[in-house]
C-alpha cells in the first residue's frame, strides 16, 4: 500500500505572490472616508439641516388645514339682515377605509339623501378623496356622526342664506357652494364680504381622524359686513307692484329703481322674473338677468324733456312758445314721422304735456348733432355708470358725426338711442336737483354726496318739473301717475321694440317720474316689457305702477304731503285748492 501525499495550506502556490504593500493600507482608507462621510451626513442631516428628514416624516401624519372666515354679512340700510353665512357641514370620505355594511350605506344615502347606487358610485371612484355631499345641515350631519362609519368624515363650512328671498334675489346675487360670489352684490363686493382664510396644523392618523391640534398658523380674518344704500320696505314694495302689474298684463318681463333724489343712493330694484336665491335649483338665463343694469331698450318719449331742458337752457325757446303741429306728420328726406293725435299748435309746455313728436323735433332742430351729442354723454347716455354690478350695460350712443337729419329727429324722442332703465332714472336726477347730476351709490351713504355735474340751470330745471308735473296731470299722457296727497311730475315712454334690424309690433312701456314735485324727495322708474292683454301705452301700463311704488315710500319714508289727499281730477271736481305749480 502506497503512502498518501499530503499538501498543507501554507505551502499553497497561489501564495507565493504576495500582495502590494499599499493596497490594504488603500481599501482602509477608502473604507475609513466612506465611514467619515456617513458620519458627516447623518450629522448634518440630524443638527444642522434637519428640516427634510422633519417634512418627510410629518408628511405622513402631519396636516395644515383650511379654517374657513367667516363671510361679511349684507344688511339693508337700516341693519335689517339680507344675507349672512351660516354653518353647515361636508361630508367625505376615504374610499379605501371605507367597509359599509348594506344596512349602513342604506342609512347614509337616506341622510344624504341620495341613492344607494350613486353612494357606491362614488366610493367606488378609485380616488383617496371624495366629496359624499357638501353643505348639509348640522341636524343631518349630527346624525351621520352617530352612525360612526370608517372612512367617512366631516369638515365645517358656511352656506350663505337670504332672508328676503325672492324680493332681493337680483340685488343680492347669491355665492357658490364655496362661498364665494356668483352674481349681484355678492360678486360685486366680493372682496369685502369674503376675508380670508386661516390654518391650523394637525396630526392625523391614517384613517384621516385629528388625534392632536399642534399649532394655529393663521387666525382667519373675517370678512367686512357690507351696509346697502337698499331699503328693505321700500323694496318690497316696488317687487310687489311690478309682480302685480305683470300678472295684469300679461307681460314678459318688467323692472323698477328708485332713487332718494337728495343723494343718489338706490332704495330699490326690482326685476321680474326673479328667483330664489335660497334654491336655485332649475334656474335658467331670464330669472338670473338684473334688467334694470343689463337690458337696454329705447325709452322713446321720456327722452323728450332733455331736449326741451336744452332749448330753455341756451333761451332757444320759452314754455310759453307756441309750436305748430299741424298736420301731425313731417317729412324729414324720405321719412315721416308722426304724432298719435293731431294737436295743432302747442306751446313748449304742452308740447311735453301731449308728448307731441313733431313738437319735440321741431325744438331739436335748433340744436347740432355735436350739441345734441354732449347732452346725451354728459347725462351719461353710452357707457356704464360703473356701480360695480357684473354685466352693466352702457347702452348705445352712435358719434355725432354718424347721425342722419332723420336720426337726430328721432334720436330726440327717443329713437335710435338704447338706454338701462337705470341710466334713465339716474339722468332725471338733472330735474330733481335742480339741474345737477351726482354718481348713483349702491351701499350707504354716511355723509351727503359731493357736489355734482352741472347739466342745467336751477331755473330750467324747475321749469322742466313743472312741464313734467302738466304731463302727469289731468290732460296729460299720464294722469294714473298720480298720488293722493302728493304732486308728481313724470313722464311716459311707449317704444316699439327693435329685433335684429327691424321694428316689431311689440312695445316697451314706461314711466321716469319724481315725488313730490315741490321739493323732489324720490324718483321712481318702472319699464314693462311686451305687455299683452291688449294696452300697452306706458300712461296706461307704468304709470300706475309708479303711482303704487311711490305713495307707500313717501309713506314710509314719512315725507310731508304738498296736495290734496284725492287724486287731482277729483280735487279740481270738488273745488279743493291745490298748491300752484311752479312757475314755468
Amino acid at each position: 500500500m502506497s503512502k498518501q501525499r499530503t499538501v498543507t495550506f501554507n505551502h499553497n502556490p497561489l501564495l507565493r505572490h504576495g500582495l502590494p504593500a499599499w493596497r490594504p493600507r488603500a481599501v482602509m482608507l477608502g473604507l475609513m472616508a466612506c465611514s467619515l462621510a456617513l458620519i458627516g451626513r447623518a450629522m448634518y442631516l440630524q443638527g444642522v439641516n434637519n428640516e427634510f428628514l422633519q417634512a418627510k416624516g410629518e408628511s405622513r401624519y402631519a396636516r395644515v388645514l383650511e379654517v374657513p372666515a367667516t363671510r361679511g354679512r349684507v344688511t339693508d340700510r337700516h341693519g335689517d339682515m339680507l344675507a349672512v353665512s351660516t354653518p353647515v357641514r361636508s361630508i367625505w370620505a376615504i374610499p379605501t377605509d371605507v367597509n359599509l355594511a348594506p344596512p349602513d350605506t342604506r342609512k347614509l344615502a337616506g341622510l344624504l339623501e341620495m341613492d344607494v347606487q350613486e353612494l357606491n358610485r362614488r366610493l367606488a371612484a378609485g380616488r383617496d378623496f371624495v366629496y359624499l355631499k357638501r353643505q348639509v345641515s348640522p341636524e343631518i350631519a349630527e346624525q351621520i356622526a352617530d352612525l360612526k362609519l370608517a372612512g367617512v368624515h366631516q369638515q365645517q363650512e358656511y352656506r350663505r342664506y337670504y332672508p328676503g328671498g325672492e324680493v332681493m334675489a337680483h340685488v343680492l346675487g347669491f355665492t357658490g357652494v364655496d362661498d364665494k360670489g356668483q352674481e349681484g352684490v355678492e360678486l360685486a363686493f366680493d372682496g369685502t364680504l369674503a376675508g380670508k382664510p386661516g390654518a391650523r396644523r394637525v396630526i392625523r392618523d391614517r384613517r384621516g381622524q385629528i388625534i392632536e391640534d399642534v399649532e394655529a398658523i393663521r387666525a382667519p380674518r373675517d370678512g367686512q359686513d357690507l351696509a346697502l344704500s337698499i331699503d328693505a320696505k321700500i323694496q318690497y314694495l316696488a317687487y310687489s307692484a311690478l309682480r302685480q302689474a305683470m300678472q295684469t298684463h300679461k307681460a314678459k318681463a318688467g323692472a323698477s329703481v328708485v332713487l332718494d333724489a337728495r343723494t343718489g343712493e338706490v332704495l330699490a330694484l326690482v326685476n321680474a322674473p326673479t328667483y330664489n336665491p335660497n334654491n336655485r335649483t332649475n334656474l335658467s338665463g331670464a330669472q338670473l338677468r338684473n334688467r334694470v343694469l343689463t337690458d337696454v331698450y329705447e325709452p322713446g318719449s321720456i327722452m323728450k324733456p332733455f331736449i326741451v331742458g336744452l332749448a330753455l337752457d341756451r333761451g332757444k325757446v320759452q314754455p310759453g312758445t307756441i309750436i305748430d303741429t299741424s298736420p301731425g306728420r313731417m317729412t324729414i328726406g324720405r321719412a315721416t314721422i308722426s304724432d298719435s293725435h293731431r294737436n295743432g299748435a302747442l306751446t313748449v309746455a304742452q308740447v311735453i304735456q301731449k308728448s307731441s313728436n313733431i313738437g319735440t323735433v321741431k325744438v331739436a332742430m335748433h340744436f347740432s348733432p355735436d350739441e345734441m351729442w354732449r347732452l346725451y354723454d354728459d347725462l351719461g347716455f353710452g357707457k356704464p355708470l360703473n356701480l360695480g354690478f357684473p354685466g352693466e350695460a352702457g347702452g348705445r350712443l352712435r358719434p355725432a358725426k354718424t347721425w342722419k337729419p332723420i336720426e337726430q329727429a328721432t334720436m330726440s324722442y327717443g329713437h335710435g338711442v338704447s338706454v338701462s332703465l337705470i341710466q334713465m332714472a339716474h339722468a332725471y336726477l338733472v330735474f330733481a336737483r335742480d339741474g345737477e347730476l351726482v354718481p348713483l351709490s349702491l351701499t350707504r351713504l354716511e355723509a351727503p354726496p359731493v357736489s355734482g355735474k352741472r347739466i342745467f340751470s336751477a331755473a330750467t330745471a324747475r321749469e322742466m318739473r313743472g312741464m313734467l308735473e302738466l304731463a302727469s296731470g289731468p290732460g296729460g299722457t299720464a294722469p294714473k301717475a298720480q298720488v293722493a296727497g302728493y304732486r308728481v311730475a313724470g313722464k311716459t315712454g311707449t317704444a316699439i321694440k327693435l329685433e335684429g334690424a327691424h321694428y316689431t309690433n311689440k312695445y316697451v312701456s314706461s314711466y321716469v317720474g319724481l315725488a313730490p314735485a315741490s321739493d323732489p324727495r324720490l324718483i321712481v322708474a318702472v319699464m314693462i316689457d311686451e305687455p299683452s292683454a291688449g294696452q300697452y301705452y306706458g300712461g296706461a301700463v307704468a304709470a300706475p305702477v309708479f303711482a303704487q311704488i311711490t305713495e307707500g315710500a313717501l309713506r314710509a319714508l314719512g315725507v310731508a304731503p304738498d296736495a290734496p289727499l284725492v287724486p287731482l281730477q277729483l280735487a279740481q271736481k270738488q273745488g279743493i285748492a291745490v298748491p300752484a305749480r311752479e312757475s314755468m
